[in-house]
């Protein structure tokens, strides 16, 4: 699909990196706002955060780099929110998962900017909030069956109206979360970042004219898809598949089948997740705005990172699912853990397929799992903590793989040990590098993580992960990545499990490590070296 922007032609290049430059600072400042204004440390101290402009055709122009899964998913959000009409002054709120969100503890923010009463385009965030009801504390239970079981769920609806905030429907929503003064600081923190892109904005249109703001808007997006159109023409044409699975729903251990079918034609992309799994029983399905994520994410990466990620990067990829899919599900599913794991397993598949087409530009594979952590108490005004954990990155073709680093869908920071013991009642016991996790290799595979937590108070302890049977795949003849391990005072937990713990439970995850790339034989001995005294490898890789 072409972009059609005659507005754009008038635009010469200089001015175009100029006014690109200063959409995205946009973008990057409603983000820091956002962070340096949040209550909960999920927020500013991890950044779960995500912030974007689009112009007033719902189209995105400008991005912060913060969450994929949050970022891909945006458009169907400001769709849902356009299509009520919105009026200079407003600002709706949703994290309906069948409305544009993603999961429930996802929460947008969509406000449109105007010059006197034209909308010239949109601010949007997005937030994980660290609970949003339902029936435990942090809104992520391992064994929801139906979003209903997941927190309160919210379509869109003003939370503020020609400027004033709603504060009957803000006492609703308080009315229905735990920690209340946590989630109204992060709900203000949101809109601050939007006052901020609506002084900005109207900066911008002072400087330059509402015309030639309308203009780089369609500039910037047709420059972006120019530039894709020349890295996808480039991919081979022809039609790529690959498959995976989950391991489990938290209902079942069975295995969920994930297939994905590429056909690259010429600048077009057609990405069809036929074959995958119907829905299932338990919270593992993914709307199919994460899907369109995970797809765009992928895409990036393959392709020239400098290209700026708009609309007009991803107008040519067509991503399709059979409705009532784990991958496109029908209300009322559960689907908390499809856009923090299902989505990680898409990426998983889509690398694959597309390593047909670009072996060289595609790493083995990553840990393929957020590892996700929620732990809070049923008090009223008690804590909730979330916490996705690192863990090894893939090999590369001509390097190794990273240590403890989020991948795939998620990009946030950790929480500080000394932020985890003032903020919550925890002790952290380990935390670290687990020697040995990456899979062997030309290339050696990134090392997964340890975080040991002891937490000492009676709470509620849910985990949502994935990679504890199958472990992250090498490429090219390289090693897996070890599998991850979940514990509970030493003894196993299962992959996916929620559970009341006493006092002084201590809760260690252990992520997987990545997989290697190339033949183990090809590693220099000066490589292997360095790995031995870096404590990268197990005794047992010792002489190899």
């Amino acid at each position: 699909m072409t972009v059609d922007d005659s507005t754009a032609e008038s635009i010469d290049s200089v001015t175009l990196e100029v006014f690109r430059n200063k959409l995205e600072s946009i973008a990057e400042e409603m983000g820091k706002v956002l962070i340096r204004s949040a209550y909960s440390p999920n927020i500013k101290e991890r950044q779960d955060c995500s912030t974007a402009l689009f112009d007033a055709d719902g189209r995105m122009v400008a991005q912060a780099e913060h969450i994929p899964v949050h970022l891909g998913a945006m458009p169907d959000a400001v769709a849902a929110v356009t299509a009520k009409d919105p009026e200079p002054g407003d600002a709706y709120i949703l994290n309906d998962p069948f409305e544009g969100g993603t999961h429930l503890p996802d929460v947008t923010i969509v406000s449109p900017i105007a010059t006197e009463s034209d909308v010239i385009g949109y601010a949007v965030t997005r937030a994980h909030h660290a609970d949003m009801g339902g029936m435990t504390p942090g809104s992520m239970p391992a064994g929801a069956t139906d979003i209903y079981q997941e927190g309160l769920r919210l379509p869109a609806v003003k939370l503020r109206s020609g400027g004033e905030l709603n504060e009957d429907l803000l006492a609703m929503i308080l009315a229905n979360v735990r920690n209340r003064t946590e989630r109204r600081a992060d709900l203000r923190a949101q809109l601050a970042a939007h006052d901020r892109a609506e002084d900005r904005l109207r900066s911008l249109i002072d400087e330059h004219g509402r015309d030639q703001v309308n203009q780089a808007f369609g500039a910037v997006i047709n420059y972006s898809q120019a530039r894709m159109t020349d890295e996808l023409t480039a991919f081979p044409d022809g039609t790529y598949e690959a498959h995976d699975v989950l391991e489990g729903d938290g209902v079942s251990d069975a295995e969920i089948p994930i297939r994905v079918s590429i056909t690259v034609d010429g600048a077009t992309v057609e990405v069809d997740f036929t074959g995958t799994a119907d829905q299932c029983a338990g919270n593992m399905n993914a709307p199919l705005s994460v899907a369109k994520s995970a797809v765009y994410f992928v895409v990036r990466c393959i392709t020239d990172p400098e290209i700026p990620p708009n609309y007009g990067s991803y107008a040519d990829i067509t991503v399709t699912a059979p409705q009532g899919t784990v991958v496109n599900p029908t209300p009322p599913a559960s689907v908390v853990g499809g856009n923090v794991e299902t989505s990680q397993r898409l990426t998983d598949v889509v690398f694959a397929a597309f390593a047909e087409a670009a072996p060289e530009r595609v790493p083995a594979a990553s840990q393929g799992t957020m590892n996700n952590v929620i732990i809070g108490n049923r008090d009223r005004g008690g804590f909730t903590y979330y916490e996705t954990i690192g863990g090894g990155f893939g090999a590369r073709p001509d390097k190794d793989g990273m240590d403890g680093v989020q991948v795939g869908m998620t990009n946030t920071l950790n929480t500080p040990i000394e932020v985890l013991e003032a903020e919550y009642p925890f002790t952290v016991e380990q935390y670290g590098f687990r020697e040995g996790s990456g899979g062997d290799g030309q290339y050696r595979g990134g090392l997964g993580l340890v975080r040991s937590v002891t937490i000492e108070t009676e709470a509620v302890v849910s985990l949502l992960t994935e990679r504890r049977r199958r472990r992250p795949q090498g490429a090219a003849g390289g090693e897996p990545g070890a599998a991850g391990e979940n514990l509970a005072n030493g003894e196993p937990l299962p992959a996916k499990t929620t559970q009341e713990v006493e006092a002084g439970t201590t809760i260690t995850v252990r992520t997987p490590g990545g997989g290697g790339y190339g033949d183990p034989s090809k590693r220099t001995a000066d490589d292997r070296k360095a790995d031995r005294l870096d404590k990268k490898v197990s005794d047992d890789h010792e002489d190899q």
